[in-house]
């Protein structure tokens, strides 16, 4: 004979076999507690209610990263932006200054256009930061791309933060102005910031 026993406190089925000769029927009546199908009901039913919570406090988590991270690309946007117009004020004052300053070596005499020219170019190379602004924009627009997809972007993301650090480095290597080592340093903090939310984002 097995015996069925139901621990209200802590809900488990338990058996335990009992000798099938020597016992006298005294009375039959019917378990009132649930039945096994409906325990299993009950239990299914609350595994899928915390499932839907947790997919909707995972969504609300969701939602309120990605509008910090757009916040934050567009603060960088506004920064890269400013950069490049600071950037093409340099040459002139390259110019301005370089000439100054050959006139005071040179005193009274004839400055050499074409040596001055050649001067500038190579300055010009050297300084210009036009292909890493165009590229850092690209990397903001593709991370903007990334926030929509409903696939797995997370590893995409830290190697589109990666890139965006590496021109902004290189700008900041290029520079020869403090207003834009203080937008690079600026743009740093933010990728610094949107490094740590990506760490949230599978």
């Amino acid at each position: 004979m097995i015996l069925y026993h139901w621990n209200r406190v802590y809900p488990a089925d338990r058996y335990f076999t009992l000798p099938e000769t020597g016992w006298t029927k005294q009375s039959e009546t019917e378990f009132a507690g649930s039945s096994h199908e409906k325990i299993t009901e009950e239990v299914l039913e609350t595994i899928t209610i915390a499932t839907d919570n947790l997919v909707q406090m995972r969504e609300t988590e969701g939602n309120k990263i990605s509008e910090d991270l757009l916040k934050r690309l567009n603060i960088i946007n506004k920064k890269v932006e400013e950069i490049a117009k600071l950037s093409t004020g340099l040459i002139e004052e390259y110019v301005v200054k370089l000439e100054e300053r050959i006139k005071e070596i040179l005193k009274n005499q004839e400055i050499d256009k074409t040596r001055l020219a050649q001067e500038v170019v190579i300055y010009a190379d050297k300084c210009s930061i036009e292909e890493e602004v165009t590229r850092l924009n690209s990397h903001i627009s593709q991370f903007k791309n990334l926030l929509n997809s409903n696939e797995a972007i997370g590893k995409k993301l830290d190697f589109i933060i990666q890139e965006m650090n590496r021109e902004t480095n290189t700008i900041g290597s290029k520079a020869n102005n403090l207003e834009i080592t203080n937008g690079v340093i600026d743009i740093k903090t933010e990728i610094e910031n949107i490094r740590e939310q990506v760490q949230n984002i599978e």
